[in-house]
């Protein structure tokens, strides 16, 4: 027996090791973890420390963003892309020149980078913090001074900011006892923050056995359910800093009827009266008089004063047209609208230029059309809208802007801005194929116009937009691989048909007249527009209660397609 105690000792010192092994690993498993969440860590590092310059974590509503505020002379900045997408995307910024600029219905807000002041229509204005400055590659805005363009609230904290742009109803919980808010829903997660039997956290989302919170300091993480109670909800107030703001438009009276008349020098406005008597039901007439001659922003001109005269005698407005083309098809000469529009200085000058030739010749309004821009020059062309808006509507001009169909390649027209800042936004609601393409189909399929006038209408008031009809077709000649095309126009449509002694037949899918024929080893193809064409657009135009119709152009159409267009102009 004395020999088995030694062997008994063993095996129940043995058997306690187990047992405080085995129940030092069940209480470990069960147990709370006690490691704190490194908050730098978890907003993803390099952030400012209590007042110190540098970078803030950024919480929107009840998400923390990828951005990042700055922090500068104890002033919170934005980064221009926050703001763009969170605030405010009216901001205009020209780095080359760096300058920030906000156009108003009245006037245009312009800031230098750096600088402690800004000027408007009013006077220069102090503000005793820098504005708009640069930091590396990336351009940030004070804080403060964004309240005046957008309703935000802005709370800082050590590491984060939140920002509010939305309000409702906010669900509290209170903490049932003391516990924490841990950085993810399991008892072993990092945590965020102790909270303290009594205290409210925001309820953002429930789980089986957690719950996703937000604390009174902005911090999101998980609390057990079982700590949680007296739901509660209260409406919050919404923040209303922004100054109030409408950008008013001149708008004619009834539906805008317009003709553009094509002139090519000055003897073309003698052709006035002769353009008026095919064009029946107008009420504008927009002779192409301006074309920008080269990279300085100057225009030339083809523009009389009597023929102001002799149209408003006729009882018409007249917007006078402004393009970025002409002069160079006419001349060869190459003009970049680029390098006009993305100099402040440049810019101006047109736009003084245009507002006072326009009051010189008595116009009734401006008709832009620039086309073939490229995507850089985008931003510039929309800013050029804004700051023009402002002087043509201080002077009582309307302005018109003509536009492609849209489509993904062309989204950098803005039609969105120009449905704001302009008066009437125009479509060429033509060229699905266009002259030397290379791809034979129609002009102007009724389901072009249809879709090109949805999504228009998904960016321009009704009211405001106005779908342009072709008085013209294209003929289609494919012979082997080579295709070419010439236009044939609707006062000459019946005689053409008549020569080739074809009959067309009616084609559902493009709501147009279509002939094919052949003739030796070409295939010739058109697609015809025409009065029952033309009168299914003008239908489409009325249930979606457009604005207007402008026609390209006099010269070109038939005295009932005319009839057409003033009857829709009578609705």
């Amino acid at each position: 027996m004395k020999k088995m105690i030694p062997v008994l000792v063993a095996l129940v010192l043995i058997a306690v090791v187990v047992v405080v092994a085995f129940g030092g690993k069940i209480s470990d498993k069960y147990s709370y973890g006690t490691e704190v969440a490194d908050l730098d860590a978890y907003f993803g590092g390099g952030l400012a420390e209590g007042g110190a310059d540098g970078e803030l974590a950024i919480v929107l509503q009840d998400e923390v963003l990828e951005d990042r505020a700055v922090v500068f002379e104890n002033h919170i900045y934005f980064e221009l892309e926050t703001v763009k997408e969170y605030l405010n995307d009216r901001f205009f910024l020209s780095e080359e020149e760096q300058l920030m600029l906000y156009t108003r219905a009245e006037d245009t807000l312009e800031v230098k980078f750096g600088e402690r002041s800004f000027s408007d229509g009013d006077g220069v204005h102090e503000t005793g913090y820098v504005i708009c400055r640069q930091q590396g590659e990336k351009i940030y805005f004070a804080e403060e001074f964004l309240h005046d363009f957008a309703d935000f609230s802005c709370e800082r904290f050590e590491k984060h900011v939140q920002l509010y742009t939305e309000w409702g109803v906010r669900q509290t919980y209170e903490v049932s006892r003391d516990t924490q808010v841990r950085v993810k829903g399991g008892i072993k997660s990092p945590i965020l923050k102790e909270l303290a039997k009594g205290e409210k956290v925001e309820f953002l989302e429930e789980m089986e056995t957690w719950s996703r919170v937000k604390t009174s300091d902005s911090l999101i993480g998980y609390v057990e359910n079982k700590y949680l109670t007296n739901l509660s909800s209260e409406l919050e107030k919404p923040v209303t800093t922004r100054q109030p703001e409408e950008i008013p438009s001149l708008q004619m009276e009834g539906k805008v009827c317009l003709g553009w008349h094509s002139i090519g020098g000055v003897g073309g406005n003698d052709t006035l009266d002769a353009m008026l008597e095919e064009g029946q039901g107008l009420n504008v007439i927009a002779p192409t008089w301006f074309s920008l001659t080269d990279n300085e922003g100057n225009f030339r001109s083809f523009a009389s004063e009597q023929y102001v005269k002799r149209a408003h005698d006729r009882g018409l407005k007249v917007w006078g047209v402004w393009d970025n083309f002409n002069y160079r098809n006419e001349t060869g000469s190459e003009v970049s609208t680029y390098q006009v529009l993305s100099s402040t200085e440049k810019r101006k000058a047109l736009e003084t230029a245009i507002i006072n030739t326009s009051l010189e010749l008595g116009l009734d309004g401006v008709n832009l059309d620039f086309e073939e821009l490229t995507a850089d020059a985008g931003k510039y062309y929309v800013q050029f809208i804004r700051e023009l808006s402002v002087l043509t509507r201080a002077n009582n001009l309307i302005l018109s802007v003509d536009n492609y169909m849209p489509n993904s390649g062309n989204t950098f027209y803005r039609l969105d801005v120009q449905g704001e800042f302009a008066d009437y936004v125009i479509l060429m609601g033509y060229d699905e194929h266009w002259h030397g393409c290379k791809d034979p189909g129609s002009v102007a399929s009724i389901g072009f116009v249809t879709d090109g006038i949805e999504k228009a209408l998904e960016k321009v008031p009704a009211q405001k937009l106005v779908n342009a009809l072709p008085f013209y077709t294209i003929l289609w000649k494919t012979e082997g691989t080579e295709v070419t095309d010439s236009y044939v126009t609707l006062n000459n449509m019946d005689d053409f048909l008549a020569r080739m002694g074809k009959e067309p037949a009616w084609d559902e899918e493009t709501c147009q007249y279509y002939a094919e024929w052949e003739s030796g080893d070409a295939l010739y193809q058109i697609w015809i527009e025409d009065e029952a064409s033309l009168k299914t657009k003008l239908n489409v135009m009325g249930a979606h209660k457009l604005g207007g119709v402008a026609v390209w152009r006099l010269g070109y159409g038939t005295k009932g397609a005319w009839n057409l267009v003033k009857m829709f102009g009578d609705l």
